[in-house]
């Protein structure tokens, strides 16, 4: 990645001579290995049946730069429709599990990372593959988001602006998952760049129609926008709004550990919309509201996501920001 400077005019307001901050073109290598893959968790159905629809047609993946390579990332948990045999594969990918000793007795889904992460990878090497689109779907009223560790991954953050321009069936809010300076634990990490896509609402272990259009439509225009890339379109700087994850929040629990609320009805599927101070968040069985008692607006997501409840999660809190992005472009031969 090389980053370029270059100045802008000097502009005249009122009588005074003011100069704009420095452009930066920000120079990314071509997206040539690019990974595709679905069933990260094995009963979210989108990703399943498109990536095993790829494996015997890849034709829909290729483009006039590139082409994609399916890949099933879970195949175990896929055939017992669950999301994991032994433990979340999506939070299997930090450095300490990938370089780990190996045992006997290894848990599955840390063999498979590990058989990933040199397929793929490894992790933080040369050799690693460009980019990873990462298929997922959520039980809550997500939309088609468009999951990125940081907004420091430009070239990610163009892709994502491209999408939502570009792909107008659905919402497509960015949702930025990392806190703080932690590792980046999820399957796309391996890669150089990656992007996960999350779409709901859809139960888990089925498929339906409009969703699986959602998520084969978010990864045709994510492979059009690396052809656009690869070819060395320019890309201008633009602002964005993207959410960030503050918080995850529980549920209301007893002494000994029960869940003693609900996620409230006027909460419930509102993702992505603000909840302010005073709003209902939970309901007790027993009729009475539990509210938000913050000094802020946050803006949840995930609401009430089947596979967290083991996770004790009840919802993400997220701050909306609007970001600054540099302009990028492809270094071309």
């Amino acid at each position: 990645m090389v980053t370029l400077r270059r100045p802008l005019m000097l502009i005249c307001l009122a009588g005074t001579e003011q100069v704009d901050q420095t452009l930066f073109l920000i120079m990314f290598k071509p997206l040539k290995r690019v990974v595709v893959t679905g069933d990260t968790h094995g009963n979210e159905m989108s990703g399943v049946y498109l990536a095993k629809h790829w494996l015997k047609n890849p034709s829909e993946l290729q483009r006039e730069t590139f082409s994609a390579t399916p890949f099933l990332g879970n195949p175990r948990a896929t055939e017992k429709i669950v999301r994991y045999v032994d433990q979340d594969l999506n939070r299997s990918f930090k450095t300490e599990i990938l370089t780990s000793s190996s045992e006997g007795d290894e848990l599955y889904e840390i063999k498979r990372a590990k058989e990933i992460n040199q397929l793929y990878g490894p992790k933080g090497s040369t050799q690693t593959y460009d980019f990873m689109i990462d298929m997922h779907n959520t039980t809550s009223n997500m939309g088609a988001c468009l999951i990125v560790d940081s907004t420091e991954n430009h070239l990610i953050m163009h892709m994502a602006n491209y999408v939502q321009k570009n792909y107008t069936l659905a919402k497509t809010p960015i949702y930025l998952y990392k806190l703080g300076d932690e590792e980046s634990y999820a399957i796309d990490s391996i890669c150089k760049y990656g992007l996960a896509l999350e779409v709901g609402p859809q139960p888990q272990g089925v498929v339906r129609a409009d969703a699986l259009k959602h998520m084969r439509g978010l990864v045709n225009s994510v492979l059009d926008f690396i052809d656009l890339f690869n070819k060395g379109t320019a890309f201008p700087a633009f602002e964005i709004e993207a959410y960030k994850l503050l918080a995850r929040e529980d549920y209301p629990r007893s002494s000994d550990g029960e869940i003693m609320a609900i996620i409230h009805p006027h909460l419930q599927d509102k993702d992505f919309d603000p909840l302010n101070p005073g709003d209902p968040m939970f309901q007790t069985l027993d009729g009475k509201d539990i509210i938000y008692e913050g000094d802020t607006p946050v803006y949840p997501t995930f609401i009430n996501e089947g596979a967290y409840y083991e996770k004790k999660i009840a919802f993400a809190k997220m701050e909306k920001l609007t970001f600054s992005i540099p302009a990028i472009q492809a270094q071309t031969e």
